[in-house]
């Protein structure tokens, strides 16, 4: 079955939609709405843009945000083969993003996190072209301008200026213009949200802004589920980097920096996802884009096919438990 998604065929895209419309049935079957959430006055523009033509319906809304889902596995795939991450191109990191955005329901459903996400694989995907491109100056303002973005849905995001440090130390020389135009592309959000809200006398909004708060995890209560599911991402986690560690030296100085780049990308997310408060149950979210594709090592692993088969097996049962056990 694991063979399925390691073809690289229009076929599989159908597999996976396929895959996808199962393991999200039950969210399907029991749409909501979102609901704005107090102080993301950016989150809450854009729900209420969204009313005029989607009104409150919740399907359009469930619809919608598993519409985002399937196409950022999609494109969160691209990234990997664009830049020859693996040695094969395969479907395989599409299918573990779907497959953990599918252990708990409300990453399936309409929210903030999800918007995020695409800014923050947009810039990566920006970030990992940084060492071949002969404009880099431009690439540098784009991936630094969408972080910035990222930052204005949430205060905490922030965090994100450290991974576009990291970038320009791992993917360039050091080079003063360039920094000046990471510095400008940073800025350059900032000023157009600070001059509209001035503009609009709205100003007072940036007031809200600043807040951090402290999110364990999505589920509310420590419970035997919860536990479990812990336990079993864990496992997953270090197959992946047991698998990686496996992989990678053998790959090309170029590959190895956007390994090393995509480790920090998983380290700010889980550090951000803590920092997020409670009124953003999605916020954990944030971390999988990251997590996907260092999981997607141990399914891609050739040389030991048993390990590989074990691991993809283990992570349906997981699923399987988790839309039984997380409601």
């Amino acid at each position: 079955m694991l063979r399925l998604f390691k073809n690289n065929t229009p076929f599989t895209v159908i597999i996976l939609f396929i895959f996808t419309v199962l393991v999200k049935m039950r969210v399907f079957l029991h749409p909501v709405a979102p609901l704005p959430v107090p102080r993301h006055f950016l989150y809450n523009y854009i729900l209420a843009g969204l009313r005029i033509p989607l009104g409150s319906n919740a399907f359009i809304y469930t619809l919608l945000a598993i519409a985002i889902l399937f196409v950022q596995a999609l494109y969160l795939n691209g990234i990997t083969i664009r830049h020859k991450l693996f040695p094969r191109n395969t479907y395989i990191a599409a299918f573990v993003y779907l497959m953990l955005t599918s252990t708990y329901p409300r990453f399936s459903l309409f929210n903030e996190t999800l918007l995020v996400n695409w800014l923050l694989l947009g810039a990566m995907d920006i970030m990992f072209s940084f060492a071949k491109s002969t404009h880099p100056r431009k690439l540098i303002y784009n991936a630094a301008f969408l972080l910035c973005m990222a930052s204005l849905f949430q205060f905490t995001m922030l965090a994100w200026f450290l991974l576009l440090l990291v970038g320009l130390v791992m993917f360039r020389p050091f080079n003063v213009g360039e920094w000046a135009v990471a510095l400008l592309g940073y800025a350059t959000p900032l000023y157009f949200i600070i001059s509209i809200l001035f503009l609009s006398d709205k100003l007072y909004l940036l007031s809200h802004w600043p807040h951090i708060g402290f999110s364990i995890s999505p589920i509310k209560s420590l419970s035997a589920n919860f536990i479990i599911t812990i336990c079993c991402f864990s496992v997953l986690l270090a197959s992946g980097l047991y698998a990686m560690r496996k992989n990678v030296p053998m790959s090309n100085i170029y590959i190895r920096r956007d390994w090393i780049a995509i480790s920090f990308y998983l380290i700010i997310s889980l550090m951000v996802a803590f920092l997020t408060e409670r009124s953003v149950p999605s916020a954990w979210l944030i971390t999988l884009p990251a997590l996907s594709i260092i999981i997607s090592h141990a399914f891609a692993l050739e040389k030991n096919k048993l390990f590989s088969n074990f691991i993809f097996y283990f992570s349906i049962i997981f699923l399987v438990f988790c839309l039984w056990a997380n409601k």
